[in-house]
C-alpha cells in the first residue's frame, strides 16, 4: 500500500499533465467545428441594382429604325445598292471562288433587268387609238357586216342594224386567233354591254383588243329596236 502511494505521488504530474492536454486538445477541436458550421450557412444574395446603365432613348430609336429597314421594306434601287456592295465585298474576301462570283453577278443582272422592266410605264388598253371604218353617207343596203383589213378581220351580226362606226384592232399578234365578242346595243346604237363568248387564242392580250374594239363600235339608231338587242361580233387576228 505504501509502495502504490510512492508511485502515485511520483506520477501525479504526469497524469494530470495528460489529462490537461487531453481537455485541450478536446476544446480545440469543438472550437474548430463551430467555425466550420459558422462558414457553411449561406449568406443571402444582395443585387445592387445600382450599377445598372440605362440604355438612351437615341440607341432604342436607332435599333427600331434598322428593324423598319429590313430587306422586304427596302425599294427595288435600295436592293439593288446592297447587292452591288455585296458582290463588291464578296470580290475582295479570297474565300468566294469564281463561280460563286459569276452566279452573284448573274442574280444582280437578273434584279436590275426586273427593275427597269418594273419601272417602264405601261400604257392603258384603252390609250390605243384603233383606225375605224364609218358609213356615213352610205346606202345601208350596200353596207356589209363582214370587213377585211389584213392585220384583222370583223364580222358581226345584230339582225336590221348596221354598224356607223366600226373600231379595227390593229395588233401584230404572233399566233393568231379567233375571238367572238356578245355586244347587247341599245336604241341608239350603243355598246352597252360587251363580254367574251369564244376565245381561240393563245394571246392573252387579243381578247382585251376585242373586246376593247366591241365597246366603241356604233351602229345605227333604231327606236323600233329592243331597248338591249342582241349580237356578237368576231374578230379574226391574222398572224403576222
Amino acid at each position: 500500500m505504501s509502495g502504490l502511494k510512492k508511485r502515485y505521488k511520483q506520477n501525479i504530474y504526469g497524469i494530470m499533465g495528460t489529462l490537461i492536454f487531453h481537455i485541450v486538445l478536446f476544446g480545440s477541436f469543438l472550437l474548430a467545428e463551430i467555425n466550420i458550421k459558422k462558414e457553411t450557412i449561406e449568406e443571402p444574395i444582395i443585387i445592387d441594382f445600382s450599377q445598372i446603365e440605362e440604355i438612351p432613348e437615341t440607341e432604342v430609336i436607332e435599333e427600331t429604325q434598322e428593324q423598319e429597314n429590313s430587306p422586304s421594306d427596302l425599294n427595288p434601287q435600295d436592293f439593288a445598292s446592297r447587292s452591288n456592295r455585296a458582290v463588291n465585298e464578296a470580290r475582295k474576301d479570297p474565300f468566294f471562288d469564281a463561280e460563286y462570283l459569276r452566279e452573284i453577278e448573274n442574280a444582280q443582272k437578273l434584279v436590275s433587268d426586273v427593275n427597269e422592266q418594273l419601272s417602264k410605264e405601261i400604257p392603258d388598253i384603252e390609250d390605243f387609238d384603233m383606225p375605224e371604218e364609218t358609213t356615213e353617207g352610205m346606202d345601208p343596203d350596200s353596207i356589209k357586216n363582214t370587213i377585211y383589213s389584213g392585220d384583222s378581220n370583223i364580222h358581226y351580226f345584230l339582225e336590221n342594224r348596221y354598224h356607223t362606226r366600226l373600231p379595227i384592232p390593229v395588233y401584230l399578234a404572233q399566233g393568231g386567233g379567233t375571238i367572238t365578242i356578245t355586244i347587247r346595243v341599245d336604241k341608239n346604237g350603243r355598246v352597252k354591254k360587251a363580254e367574251i363568248k369564244s376565245n381561240q387564242s393563245n394571246d392573252p392580250l387579243l381578247q382585251a383588243y376585242a373586246l376593247q374594239a366591241a365597246k366603241k363600235t356604233y351602229f345605227n339608231r333604231d327606236q323600233n329596236a329592243p331597248d338591249l338587242q342582241t349580237g356578237t361580233i368576231t374578230y379574226t387576228f391574222v398572224p403576222q
